[in-house]
């Protein structure tokens, strides 16, 4: 057993992201790229190094081998160490039996032997797959402070949507006295994040029992906080003010790519005191060609820029050729749009293919909304061809 640690993270990350349709079909969703030069996991990674954490296990289980490539040893988080690091955890053969993780607390479960390599005081669970930035060392002071045995970030969020999360009532002291899955009538707007700080033995014990009951999902939300407070456990909230968002389905996604680009609720990356890092490789700088057009947008390295890019989030090795327009879209690497090709409104996957004079999705005014068009990894829409709004074109 080595030296025993304050607290090592538990990193969710082998969800098969449905609802993000054919930009997971191959990866994860933790894999999946954002804001141009990141993958949705590295914001939670940079927020372990940012906040002092430097032992984290992620458990992967759909589709793992780009991420746990892309992860590597952690050297970019600064995460590749002797002692601690960042480690990469699948399911794995039993003496009697094989299996998948079965739900969130199952997947803690069969990696305690993991933990307790570090014999830690207090383990943070997360996920893998919401874009924020969080100081969690703050959180685990105001947990060791309450002396609590679970402490649960939370956010407020509109009533109006508040019924689509896990919802946490809480007296004035921060104590939670109730949790509602997804309430029709929601009794407050403290949302639950999916960020975790358990002390290690009181967790220990609860998986250890949830594993032994048939019945049950051996789910976080669905199982493990309720017992918990079903026995009077002492479990706390822990009230975050900054941005936050899961970017499960591909408006959300869409959405948070546009919050990198301004707004009243815009996230800023260019904070040096929490910065988000990522596995970056070399790239030529971006070339922006005479008759091209650029407003509202990030381009990052690599690119060739011809034509006219407004609003739009363009990640390395994109290629914009004479005459084509991209609005109010979010282009993955390695994507070419052709010559006079339009695209709005749109998500286009890594190394797909716009053909020339093709059309991509369409406008749609704020008030109305719309749906975002969805082209996957690999794809290649033939020149003049048209995909209306909402639709979502994977390989062929």
């Amino acid at each position: 057993m080595q030296k025993k640690k304050k607290c090592i993270a538990m990193l969710l990350a082998g969800g098969q992201g449905s609802r993000l349709g054919v930009l997971t079909k191959s990866i994860a969703k933790p894999a999946v790229h954002f804001g141009g030069k990141y993958r949705i996991i590295d914001f939670t990674l940079s927020n372990c190094v940012n906040s002092g954490i430097d032992t984290v296990g992620v458990l992967t289980q759909y589709k793992p081998m780009e991420l746990n490539e892309y992860i590597g040893n952690g050297q970019p988080w600064g995460l590749d160490r002797n002692r601690g690091g960042v480690h990469i955890l699948q399911p794995f053969t039993k003496i009697k039996s094989k299996e998948w993780y079965k739900g969130t607390a199952n997947a803690i479960y069969q990696n305690m032997q993991f933990i307790d390599r570090y014999n830690p005081k207090h383990v943070l669970v997360l996920s893998g797959d919401h874009i924020y930035k969080m100081d969690y060392s703050k959180m685990l002071e105001e947990h060791e402070n309450k002396n609590a045995d679970c402490t649960i970030a939370v956010i407020d969020v509109p009533l109006s949507e508040a019924s689509r999360f896990g919802i946490m009532n809480a007296d004035g002291d921060g104590k939670i006295y109730e949790f509602e899955e997804k309430p029709k009538e929601p009794k407050s707007t403290k949302a639950s994040m999916g960020v975790y700080i358990f002390r290690y033995d009181v967790l220990k014990k609860y998986l250890t029992e949830d594993n032994m009951d048939e019945n049950s999902d051996n789910d976080f939300g669905k199982n493990i906080i309720p017992k918990m407070l079903s026995d009077g456990l002492n479990m706390r909230a822990y009230s975050f003010k900054g941005y936050w968002k899961d970017v499960g389905t591909i408006e959300s996604l869409w959405e948070a790519n546009m919050d990198l680009l301004g707004g009243d609720s815009a996230l800023s990356l260019d904070d040096n005191e929490s910065r988000v890092y990522a596995r970056n490789y070399d790239c030529p700088p971006t070339y922006f060609y005479d008759g091209s057009k650029i407003s509202g947008s990030m381009i990052t390295k690599g690119c060739e820029i011809h034509g006219i890019v407004e609003n739009s989030v363009i990640s390395s090795e994109c290629v914009i050729l004479d005459g084509a327009v991209v609005k109010n879209s979010i282009l993955f690497p390695g994507t070419v749009v052709e010559k006079g090709a339009e695209v709005n409104y749109a998500i286009l996957g890594e190394n797909s293919k716009v053909g020339a004079g093709a059309h991509v999705g369409e406008s749609f005014s704020a008030e109305k909304k719309g749906k975002i068009t969805v082209l996957g990894s690999g794809y290649v829409l033939g020149c003049g061809e048209a995909v209306k709004a909402g639709e979502m074109l994977g390989v062929r």
